[in-house]
């Protein structure tokens, strides 16, 4: 048998091994229960694949373990596949779909055959947990299987995953992989693990309908301390998937189906339709409770600036005159300014932000007293003030944007009946199929890297690069505080993704393959495939998905 040197990479560490032609990566990993990550792929001569791979050509190598997102995710795909397989020993005359990411875990609902709702009980899915924790024992392989595009519709069809069976309708290519466990085949977007070896650690609860399936903390593979429903999280997130219902499409197969029939334009208008409503909904709250101090608050590219002037609009209609203010001005200096672990500015902390001076100022504005509002200065880091007064009349209100607008600490001298907190994300409502859901975090990334390259000249290597900070900043700053919300806004347009697919495609084809982010920005042009185009001018141009694309009518 031939022999061939690999060189395994450990951050700035190398270690060289011979090993036998077609050896499969699997062979060279070694995991540790005890330990806090799982090795879950690598990185062969850069490119990311499954363990299962076999070495046939010397090359460098180097693991990816369950601390990395791509990993992370791959663990929890196959734990999906793990609890639909044993659905299949528990419950042969039930079905799951999981519906979206609910805080440490996936909302999923259980159907008859005849498509009946039925909830289960915590026995029941103590017994599921049961005949789970029964396959991960027995370390089964996870092995990836190719049929062809119409074999593959056929299947689905024959299972009643009509989700499944209109997606692949629209499929270019002629064959699908398939991962099979123990007899069970069914279709994932992403990659999976080697086996069910390492898959103990999750948790299943009852939840309203439905049940939770409670996944690990990504940096240390950990349960915690219990599982906590984000219930104002779930709310919007129902209410998202119920306007999916009305409009009749719950799967982008669905979607790609009323976009041949010529059905985008009523398709745009109602999706429109009861966003202004939404929108409309919250002003009049505000002017019934007659709050003059609105914060809004939610992560990166959820849409906030056009969700501040359209909400704008409609508290004109209400009567009332609004002040925009970015909390942005309120940085401290940045002689002042905290650091990070890194000795970086850190920006996203909330240390970062001069909260003596922006109380005083909000609680002076709402006594009526006239105060001359800072600008900074981003080039030279320091606070300006250039005469620019506000008083507030009976009828002005002030709109406070920041991520940490909703954050206690932030308005802490301020009386709390004066305030109205609103959290924005887009919570996106369509699912691929039955068991592969959109993630959030995928369509305000694929909004960022449109949005940067049309108004502040970075590339979508440059946007990938930085998601993972951005993110952070997201978990440390943002998401703890959405709780604290009077309001949830769903920024999510059911359309959006075959909009944004023209501008995203050709930005992501410019990400070099030899770039870390190449994986990346790869995995997303095979995600926007699924999508059809559309043509854009029947996109409104008040739409919060100008702000990104363009053409808008606000000045932002």
């Amino acid at each position: 048998m031939k022999e061939i040197s690999i060189t395994i990479l450990d951050g700035d560490e190398k270690r060289e091994l011979k090993l036998e032609s077609g050896t499969p990566l699997s062979r060279l990993v070694s995991q540790d229960p005890d330990f806090g990550q799982m090795i879950v792929a690598a990185k062969v001569n850069r490119r990311l694949v499954e363990l299962g791979r076999k070495l046939y050509k010397p090359a460098e190598v180097e693991f990816v373990t369950t601390e990395n997102p791509i990993g992370f995710d791959m663990y929890k795909r196959s734990l999906v596949l793990l609890m639909l397989r044993a659905c299949e020993n528990a419950f042969p005359q039930k079905k799951i779909q999981v519906l979206y990411s609910l805080g440490q875990g996936y909302f999923c609902t259980v159907r008859e055959k005849d498509g009946t709702l039925v909830a289960l009980t915590q026995e029941d899915l103590e017994r599921l947990r049961g005949v789970m924790l029964e396959l991960v024992a027995k370390k089964l392989p996870i092995e990836k299987k190719v049929v062809t595009t119409h074999e593959a519709v056929k299947m689905f069809r024959e299972r009643g995953m009509e989700q499944k069976a209109e997606l692949f309708r629209y499929r270019r290519a002629s064959r699908v992989n398939l991962y099979c466990m123990d007899g069970y085949e069914d279709y994932f977007y992403g990659y999976m693990l080697p086996s069910t070896e390492g898959l103990s650690r999750f948790d299943l609860t009852t939840y309203d309908d439905g049940f939770v399936l409670v996944v690990p903390k990504r940096n240390s593979l950990d349960m915690g301390d219990g599982y906590k429903a984000p219930d104002r999280l779930y709310t919007a997130l129902r209410k998202a998937e119920d306007w999916g219902h009305q409009l009749g499409i719950s799967g982008v197969g669905q979607l790609n189906t009323e976009i041949c029939k010529g059905h985008l334009n009523d398709l745009i208008l109602i999706q429109e339709a009861l966003m202004e409503k939404q929108i409309a909904d919250v002003a009049e709250e505000i002017h019934a409770k007659g709050r003059k101090l609105i914060l809004i608050a939610g992560p990166s590219s959820s849409g906030k600036t056009t969700f501040s002037n359209r909400l704008a609009v409609q508290l004109r209609a209400h009567g009332l005159n609004p002040h925009p203010i970015a909390m942005d001005n309120f940085f401290k200096d940045r002689v002042d300014t905290p650091r990070d672990e890194n000795g970086q500015y850190d920006f996203e902390s909330i240390g970062a932000m001069d909260l003596e001076l922006f109380n005083k100022d909000m609680e002076l504005l709402l006594e009526g007293k006239e105060v001359e509002m800072p600008r900074f200065d981003f080039t030279i880091g320091e606070k300006k003030f250039e005469g620019k007064m506000l008083k507030l009349k009976p009828d002005d209100v002030l709109v406070v944007e920041g991520i940490h607008a909703l954050n206690p600490a932030s308005t802490y001298a301020l009386p709390s009946d004066s305030s109205y907190k609103i959290y924005i994300s887009a919570l996106t409502q369509l699912n691929l199929d039955e068991h592969n859901r959109i993630s959030t975090s995928d369509t305000r990334l694929l909004r960022r890297i449109v949005r940067d390259a049309r108004t502040r000249g970075n590339n979508a290597e440059q946007t990938i690069r930085m998601w993972e900070s951005v993110r952070r900043g997201e978990e440390r700053n943002i998401f703890p505080f959405q709780d604290e919300a009077d309001a949830m806004f769903n920024s999510a347009l059911i359309y959006e993704l075959p909009a944004i697919k023209i501008f995203a495609e050709p930005l992501l084809f410019t990400v070099p393959s030899d770039s870390p982010e190449f994986y990346e920005a790869k995995r997303l042009l095979k995600f926007l495939e699924y999508f059809l185009g559309i043509e854009l001018s029947s996109v409104p141009n008040h739409s919060l998905l100008r702000e990104f694309i363009g053409g808008g009518c606000f000045d932002i």
